[in-house]
């Protein structure tokens, strides 16, 4: 019989391999590519937001791709209504009963490509999905498959034809990431390796849907110390002080964090968290969960920076012992 280190040693693994397949898309992205496989192994949902062109899509397919999972895209768009994402009810004549139809959400990979193209109404019917993993439609409640993940990207909020996505969709988001541009080394290479077509067509799977669930119930496993416990709460509620936050880190948003430790930690081989994964994972996980004041914005802050002083303000840990 396995050991937990045996389990945890093999997610490390298996997260390298998984990195690694990605990269043959995602070039001089490594890590983009690994916070987006910890965002899966944490049960959660990714937000890409950076200008067009840049590999978001790429990304969430390249995912996809490289995982043996049902996945579906879907183009968001102003007309785009809440049924055409979650279904909708027929009546069947021959039976003379109504039928669900479902919509495209119902997959283990949901990519919503550009999602603020779309109305509020339209992104609030992914609400229910992200946080409950659930659907109810005509009384009826409609389990999603496991593992679910929703992958959106978006374009920069002022860019013609796009819509703020509400505070209580933000906030189902697990983290929120920027590709950025590659490097000049890494769009040679980008050009070297399309130049005969799409590359994330020519991906295999590295892993089956049970890898991933199993690597997800072991990361449940890995233990937190009550010191690092504290030191998040520490950290979110330093945010709900500061002057330049409107609003600061919620409840949800320090399970969040604790949920993305303990999956940094696991991908990088160890059955236990060290405060190192809570300050690599904070940003990513809490900066699109706060809301600067309007003046704090005309300086050019960054939700990210805040988080970072949060950070700084507040002790580290020196004992983590677990167990």
């Amino acid at each position: 019989m396995a050991s937990p280190a045996d389990g945890i040693t093999r997610v490390a693994h298996d997260v390298e391999r998984l990195c690694h397949n990605m990269g043959y898309v995602i070039q001089g992205k490594p890590e983009v590519v690994r916070n987006a496989v910890i965002c899966l192994l944490a049960e959660g949902h990714l937000l890409l937001e950076d200008v067009p062109g840049t590999g978001k899509t790429s990304l969430a397919r390249a995912l996809a791709s490289s995982i043996s999972l049902t996945w579906h895209r879907i183009q968001f768009t102003p007309d785009l209504l809440p049924s055409d994402v979650t279904g909708v009810s027929i009546y069947n004549q021959q039976t003379q009963e109504f039928e669900f139809k479902k919509g495209p959400v119902f997959a283990n990979i949901v990519l919503g490509d550009e999602i603020n193209r779309a109305s509020p109404k339209t992104q609030s019917a992914l609400l229910e999905v992200m946080e409950e993993g659930t659907l109810s439609a005509d009384g009826i409640v409609h389990e999603m498959l496991r593992p679910f993940m929703v992958v959106a990207t978006q374009n920069p909020i002022d860019m013609e034809g796009t819509y703020l996505l509400p505070e209580a969709q933000l906030d189902r988001f697990l983290m929120k990431l920027t590709v950025g541009y590659p490097s000049a080394d890494a769009e040679a290479e980008i050009l070297r390796t399309q130049k005969m077509g799409s590359t994330v067509a020519r991906l295999t799977p590295v892993l089956s849907a049970r890898d991933v669930s199993v690597m997800i119930d072991i990361v449940k496993q890995v233990e937190i110390a009550p010191a690092l416990e504290q030191y998040i709460v520490a950290i979110a509620t330093a945010t709900r002080t500061m002057s330049e936050l409107r609003l600061g880190v919620s409840p949800r948003g320090s399970l969040a964090l604790l949920r993305a430790a303990r999956a940094c930690a696991a991908a990088a081989g160890r059955p236990y968290v060290v405060p190192e994964d809570v300050k690599t994972m904070a940003p990513v996980v809490l900066a699109h969960r706060v809301i600067l004041q309007p003046d704090a914005e005309l300086q050019g802050r960054t939700g990210a920076e805040l988080i970072i002083r949060a950070m700084q303000s507040v002790p580290v840990p020196r004992s983590v012992a677990v167990g």
